[in-house]
């Protein structure tokens, strides 16, 4: 059954005739069209695809099970147009702004409009085989980068050339960009979990910790490792050896029918039983496909079940402030039987003298 098939049979247990879908992975999701300005109007007759001008060729290469039309700029009168029979639209409730939710009423004006956000995500969800090898390809694309960081990292250099470096290693590797805004943050500034690169030199005596991935054929990758500077105290050891215990705890837990709370709380107690929980905010993990961040997660909310084909992280860490930080991250692929860790880059404590 084709994505778009799928999308119908949800379409049609949400009772809606329509669904209009303007998330940029979404549309890729459904129709393989990876240009911009891009919006999909679907019905279980007709699916259309509405760009302009400069990407009409490239969308009828890419999306042959839609119809493409030149919207133009304007996409909202378009679907005024060919959505007049619709009773019952759908849309992503999450994306759309509220100066376009007022245009996107007016052109539906005689139909009930109704917020299905999850559509779609919970389609992506599940990676069918050929996502998965892509993400494996981001995946060692981001292990290759790191192995070229090791060989690089010395005292005097800033977070942002060690930044530089890794997406360099990457693009040369095959990937059209990195994943998100690297993070890249070394001593004190360790402790701060979304810490970007910045003018800091690395010094002897503290952590570096690297969070970074790899966009390849679309699909992202996401890798944290941290290492240290110089001759590393009984605390740094004792920090590290507790965020590694609990990661692989993590991992293990990972397995089909497990919620993404269960997942998290196994991670989590082995930090707080090490008397750190403090110092660990964030969940344990997120999805990862066409975006960086996807559902279902792992933290204390989660609620869904994880299911075979889904490809999600596991990165527990430890910040502390005015001292620093630790976090471990791997990708793991949800499995029969448990699961896959695709990530191959090393995790044992390394250090720099």
């Amino acid at each position: 059954m084709s994505r778009l098939q799928q999308m119908r049979q949800q379409m049609h247990n949400g009772n809606i005739d329509a669904y209009v879908v303007m998330r940029p992975e979404n549309g890729r999701y459904l129709s393989g069209f990876s240009g911009g300005e891009t919006t999909l109007y679907i019905t279980l007759e007709k699916a259309l695809l509405l760009t302009d001008f400069r990407y009409i060729e490239q969308a009828k290469a890419q999306a042959p099970e839609f119809e493409i039309i030149d919207a133009g700029q304007d996409h909202f009168t378009t679907l005024s147009e060919v959505g007049q029979q619709a009773q019952r639209v759908g849309f992503e409730g999450d994306f759309i702004t509220y100066v376009d939710f007022g245009k996107f009423k007016d052109g539906f004006s005689q139909a009930e409009l109704i917020s299905l956000p999850d559509l779609v995500s919970h389609l992506r969800s599940i990676k069918d085989s050929s996502e998965i090898e892509l993400i494996r390809q981001a995946v060692k694309i981001a292990d290759m980068a790191f192995d070229e960081a090791l060989k690089t990292i010395e005292i005097g250099q800033t977070e942002e050339e060690i930044g530089l470096n890794l997406e360099f290693s990457m693009r040369r590797a095959g990937a059209s960009g990195g994943s998100f805004d690297f993070i890249v943050a070394s001593g004190i500034r360790s402790a701060m979990p979304h810490g970007t690169a910045s003018s800091k030199r690395v010094q002897s005596g503290e952590f570096l910790t690297m969070d970074f991935g790899a966009i390849y054929q679309g699909y992202c990758s996401d890798i944290t490792r941290t290492v240290f500077i110089g001759d590393p105290e009984d605390k740094h050891r004792q920090v590290y050896d507790t965020v590694l215990a609990a990661q692989r705890a993590g991992i293990q837990a990972v397995a089909p029918g497990r919620t993404g709370k269960e997942v998290d709380a196994v991670a989590r107690a082995m930090i707080e039983k090490a008397g750190y929980g403090d110092y660990f905010g964030h969940g344990l993990g997120h999805s990862v496909g066409l975006a960086i961040h996807e559902g279902p997660n792992l933290n204390k909310r989660e609620e869904r079940l994880l299911e075979p084909g889904m490809v999600i992280t596991v990165e527990p860490g430890i910040y502390i402030p005015n001292w620093g930080g630790v976090r471990i991250e791997d990708i793991v692929l949800v499995t029969e039987n448990g699961c896959e860790v695709l990530t191959k880059a090393p995790k044992e404590f390394i250090i720099f003298e």
